[in-house]
């Protein structure tokens, strides 16, 4: 039995509530056992500066964690003037992540901007930021669809994400942090919702793994990312209502 009561093959409860905040396009709180994360679509009607005139636009992420965000206070990295190497890796996962269900030739030249604040960090932050960023950048594309700014939805497929790992020598599905401090092999997956790969991350913390290991954590990882998109899917089943001028 795992510290939390789970399964080893059990993810943590999920939740994902609409319209947290009413500014952005689209507005996302995720919950993934302990860990919390707000997750926000801004759409931007211009593209950078390199992919002017290029015919297509473009998706990309901001992640980080609030100060209040762990046990101990996380000093705000606006204060050292630049992001760490630990959160430029996350963006750039999360943007990669994100675009790789998107068509960025039907967006058109236009930037959407997905920012991912973690309130609450108990293990799974970058993973709970992908599967609560999809959401998001969803629903600020439908809204441009329904409001006639672009012809047809750029998503054209879901993307989700989960993290899977051996401790003491078990493999085991959705590791908060008291696991994942802890783990022989940490590895983090991002699939399609019709099964196709678009990262895996996988690191021997301890001992190394086999092939064989491999395999079962893939397995479980691609059950429980199965089971987070039925989650997306629901979500999705209810479109994000219109938005009015004053709203």
């Amino acid at each position: 039995m795992r510290p939390d009561g789970r399964e080893p093959d059990q993810l943590r409860p999920i939740s994902f509530q609409r319209d947290f905040t009413d500014q952005a396009q689209g507005s996302v709180l995720v919950t993934a056992g302990r860990t919390m994360v707000l997750c926000t679509a801004y759409v931007d009607e211009d593209v950078p500066r390199w992919m002017k005139g290029a015919g297509k636009g473009w998706v990309t992420a901001e992640y980080s964690m609030l100060p209040g965000a762990s046990a101990e206070r996380i000093r705000r990295e606006v204060a050292a003037g630049k992001p760490s190497g630990r959160t430029q890796e996350i963006q750039r996962l999360i943007g990669r992540a994100l675009r790789a269900v998107c068509d960025l030739v039907v967006l058109g030249e236009r930037q959407v901007i997905v920012d991912c604040d973690v309130l609450q960090a108990d293990g799974g932050t970058r993973i709970a930021s992908i599967n609560g960023g999809y959401l998001a950048l969803h629903d600020a594309l439908s809204r441009l669809v329904a409001d006639g700014v672009i012809g047809e939805h750029p998503l054209h497929d879901e993307c989700a994400a989960v993290s899977v790992g051996i401790v003491d020598g078990v493999s085991v599905l959705d590791l908060p942090y008291v696991e994942d401090s802890t783990a022989e092999v940490d590895m983090n997956v991002v699939m399609t919702g019709s099964g196709r790969y678009i990262e895996v991350q996988g690191t021997a913390e301890g001992l190394a793994f086999s092939r064989g290991e491999l395999d079962d954590l893939l397995d479980l990882a691609e059950r429980g990312i199965a089971e987070i998109v039925q989650q997306q899917r629901s979500y999705l089943a209810t479109p994000p209502p219109r938005r009015t001028a004053s709203s």
